[in-house]
């Protein structure tokens, strides 16, 4: 499946499995955009982006994150 910005729990998930020690609210937007334009199947113009799109994939990986930690 290629992933675009707008499918930001899909996004979560592959970020989650692939960097699972990351704490997603540890990351400054300019790292977690060069993250998800390096995801394999990511294929949307990274330009594309905007604080509201990146702040929603932050939230579900963080989401994805706690679960996985105990939180």
């Amino acid at each position: 499946m290629d992933l675009k910005w707008t499918n930001s729990e899909d996004i979560a998930i592959e970020l989650s499995d692939l960097h699972p020690e990351t704490d997603p609210l540890s990351l400054r937007f300019t790292d977690l955009h060069k993250l998800v334009t390096g995801l394999p199947n990511f294929k949307d113009d990274p330009k594309l982006s905007n604080e509201a799109k990146l702040e929603a994939i932050q939230m579900a990986w963080y989401e994805e994150w706690k679960d996985n930690h105990g939180g």
